[in-house]
């Protein structure tokens, strides 16, 4: 039986423990904060005090954390890093959303110690998450996805398989700017039509009956003009999202102009402080 180990409980990888222990399979759990892993403890979780240790209880390793410093740490550390604990049976996915520049590096890395690896980061969010709809991106090689399909369905609704190493986070990257290009332009627009008059209850409704807004704009937009920014996906995290887009852009020449200004939008939406906010707090820039 896979004995998998999730590296990051934060509010992604805590709730793919829960699914994953819902689905009958034997979880190790590392954060920096024993205190983090108690709940997940109860549930049935084993805890590891680094990721090495935790990486040696495994054959499946799964990556959530928040950049690519962080992936580096968990990984690389000289002392404690999950690379250290590696099988050469052992499957390393990870799942958070990172440059590609450092993705590949990463592969390298691991494929040294004999291991497999797949970038897996998924599209979705603590909600989908919570009811098993997130999405799977998988780069990497299609027999190495085979092996933990399985882990991954217990998890996402959907695993759809990319390309090679690498693409998996491409595709995320290009998912994300282009979510948040499309919430920052709806935030304008609403801003425009509420200083003009309607509410933005009103707005919402007219354009939502329209054939020009997305679903996940429309889903966005509601939250917007309710001014309901609890966190789901934090505008600061956004803000990484497109800086990594657009610096994966620049690396192979492509032209990124909306999205480079975009980055701009949210980079100023965190230094008025928002950046703690749900990203629809993006909407404070234009009323």
């Amino acid at each position: 039986m896979n004995r998998i180990a999730i590296l990051g409980i934060g509010a992604m990888g805590s709730r793919m423990v829960k699914k994953l222990l819902e689905a009958k399979y034997e979880v190790v759990v590392y954060s920096r904060s024993a205190d983090k892993a108690k709940p997940l403890i109860e549930l049935g979780a084993t805890y590891a005090p680094t990721p090495r240790e935790a990486s040696e209880r495994a054959n499946v390793i799964i990556s959530m954390v928040t950049d690519d410093e962080a992936s580096r740490e968990i990984w690389l550390n000289q002392d404690t890093g999950a690379l250290l604990g590696l099988k050469p049976d052992a499957i390393a996915i990870e799942s958070s959303t990172l440059t590609v520049a450092w993705t590949l590096e990463l592969a390298k890395e691991i494929e040294r110690c004999g291991a497999a690896f797949l970038d897996a980061p998924v599209v979705g969010s603590r909600i989908q998450v919570e009811t098993g709809k997130l999405i799977y991106l998988v780069g990497g090689k299609a027999e190495y996805l085979s092996r933990v399909r399985d882990i991954l369905l217990s998890i996402s609704s959907t695993v759809h398989h990319v390309g090679g190493i690498g693409q998996g986070m491409t595709v995320k990257l290009a998912v994300n700017a282009l979510l948040g290009i499309q919430v920052a332009a709806l935030a304008e627009v609403i801003g425009m039509l509420t200083k003009n008059g309607m509410t933005g209850q009103e707005a919402m409704f007219c354009l939502s009956e329209l054939p020009v807004i997305s679903p996940a704009a429309r889903t966005a937009g509601g939250l917007m003009v309710e001014n309901n920014h609890a966190v789901n996906f934090a505008l600061e995290l956004m803000e990484k999202d497109l800086r990594y887009f657009t610096e994966t852009a620049m690396a192979v020449n492509a032209v990124t102009p909306i999205a480079n200004t975009m980055h701009d939008l949210y980079q100023e939406a965190i230094s008025r402080g928002y950046g703690k906010d749900n990203f629809t707090g993006i909407l404070r820039m234009f009323i």
